[in-house]
């Protein structure tokens, strides 16, 4: 601006003025589009939650792509608020100014099992008084911050040497034998096995882009070679897996689901669908005896004969939901009676009710949403007490409760259509009332089947970047990695360091007979020395 084009000073103050006066407003309009982006990240949080309070594990694609685009568009709007934030910030900076308070975050502490690394900044040492050495100083204390950084991962090489002596007496060479390695003369050390092992499976990463993200470090490893390890690898855990399974399926209590993968369907030139079952046993609920394990299977379609098959020789309570397919398992065989008790999932109740009142807002279904919160609310606060003492508590306030749920159902039931998608709903309750309230009978048993559904629902999320498994026998070696890679996960185990350990005592010798010091439970007493948690 050119002060030389005002006719009187009082002319370019009121130009001036009207300049700051546009800058504020477009400063305020900035503002408030700051703010109402903060609003809509918060409403899309909301109705995140929601959804995923919807899902409780398995859902349909739509829901899960909604998911996924809703998590995209928060990463989205979170990311341009930050940017501009530190955008302001650094102009802010820049001319001086003090800059907006923030609000301060509430942080958890950085782990303690993390090693430190301490930078120490100390001061310019050079007082008003002239003073320059430091032992004249009083310390008065210090403020520490505490940043976290990653360290990019490494590949290194491991030189076996082993020298050979030869003895001028009797002529005897002396060597060391060779180390045992998972690929007898391959390159590939367990640490790195067990890396490829996780990365496909528990993180859902196909082996072209593992060896592309290898290929950046410089070294060239092809797909065929990494799907050599893979196969390799679920070799030496395969015995380590069916000893889970087996440690899983004794104590009369177990939480079962299945869940759908693409099968590459040979000479057709499409894929056809395979089904990966979890057979879950968890006694921390009731604080029991034991620890958690998490036994897959695959199998090439959903027959009823596939649970029976997993299942036989197996008999007590059965957590599962409605499938047909269990039937047989709990019906009597001539005149024995059924060797599996059913118990149903109210979770599966509770999701077909939620649709219902999505949908039409119905005040019938919200009052039973009403009335299972309830039991809900109960189980929440008996979580951890003994068994004896869940029992006794859903006598006394679930049993009620449930009775009044069931004559109130039976009552609304029959005023509705039974082709109406609410009158549907409370059918499916009342056809399976008896395996509903069976949780009341012991305090070891749940309400719902969830501990499976989320046990599943890792393959759920990854499925779509493997797009199908190439056969059914790739289904079974991924039941093999999925049973030991979860179970270290249920006992507090990183899974890709309990895998690598687990190798690496296989390839050294450790005998089939000593099989059970490797499991989860077993090995968690010595996971400190072996660098492992």
């Amino acid at each position: 601006m050119d002060a030389a084009s005002f006719d009187t000073p009082d002319a370019e103050i009121a130009a001036l003025r009207a300049q700051l006066a546009e800058r504020d407003a477009l400063l305020a309009e900035r503002d408030a589009e700051l703010r109402n982006a903060g609003f809509e990240i918060e409403k899309l949080k909301v109705q995140l939650a929601a959804l995923r309070r919807d899902r409780y594990g398995k859902s349909s694609e739509k829901l899960a792509t909604e998911i996924g685009q809703l998590e995209m568009l928060i990463g989205d709007l979170e990311e341009d608020q930050a940017q501009a934030a530190a955008a302001a910030a650094a102009k802010t900076k820049a001319k001086g100014q003090p800059g907006t308070p923030r609000r301060p975050a509430v942080r958890r502490p950085l782990p303690e099992h993390l090693p430190r690394e301490t930078i120490l900044h100390e001061p310019l040492f050079a007082c008003r008084c002239g003073c320059t050495d430091p032992k004249r100083l009083t310390k008065l204390g210090e403020d520490v911050t505490e940043v976290l950084e990653k360290i990019p991962a490494r590949l290194k090489v491991i030189r076996h040497v082993r020298p050979r002596y030869a003895c001028r007496a009797c002529e005897a060479v002396l060597q060391a034998p060779a180390p045992g390695l998972p690929v007898e003369k391959g390159r590939p050390g367990p640490g790195l096995v067990a890396h490829v092992l996780v990365s496909k499976y528990l993180d859902g990463l196909p082996l072209y882009r593992l060896s592309a993200i290898l290929a950046r470090e410089g070294v060239e490893i092809e797909r065929q070679t990494l799907a050599d390890w893979v196969g390799r690898g679920a070799w030496w855990l395969s015995r380590l897996a069916e000893a889970i399974g087996a440690y899983a399926l004794s104590h009369g209590i177990i939480w079962t689901d299945d869940t759908p993968i693409a099968v590459l369907a040979p000479g057709r030139g499409r894929t056809r669908e395979g089904r990966f079952w979890v057979y879950a046993f968890d006694p921390r609920p009731w604080k029991g005896a034991g620890a958690p394990a998490a036994f897959y299977q695959y199998s090439p379609d959903r027959k009823g004969e596939r649970p029976r098959g997993h299942l036989e020789g197996f008999e007590g309570w059965l957590h599962a939901d409605g499938y047909a397919g269990y039937d047989a398992l709990t019906q009597p065989r001539g005149n024995r009676p059924p060797q599996i008790t059913h118990v149903a999932c109210m979770a599966h109740v509770r999701r077909k009710l939620f649709e219902v009142f999505e949908a039409t807002k119905s005040p019938i279904a919200e009052e039973a949403l009403r009335r299972i919160a309830v039991l809900y609310a109960i189980e929440a606060e008996i979580n951890g007490m003994s068994a004896e003492a869940r029992h006794a508590v859903r006598q006394a306030r679930s049993k009620p409760l449930l009775v009044d749920l069931h004559d109130w159902m039976l009552e609304q039931r029959r005023r509705l259509s039974g082709k109406s998608i609410l009158g549907k709903a409370m059918q499916y309750a009342l056809n399976r009332w008896d395996a509903l309230a069976r949780y009341l009978e012991d305090g070891r048993l749940s309400i719902d089947n969830n501990l499976s559904e989320r046990l599943l629902r890792g393959i759920a999320l990854t499925r779509k970047n493997f797009l199908f498994l190439g056969s059914d026998e790739g289904g079974r070696r991924a039941a093999i990695i999925y049973t030991v890679a979860e179970t270290a996960k249920l006992n507090g185990l990183d899974p890709e360091a309990y895998i690598t350990a687990v190798i690496d005592r296989l390839a050294r010798g450790h005998t089939i007979d000593r099989l059970d010091e490797l499991l989860p439970w077993n090995f968690k007493s010595n996971a400190a020395s072996a660098g492992i948690g």
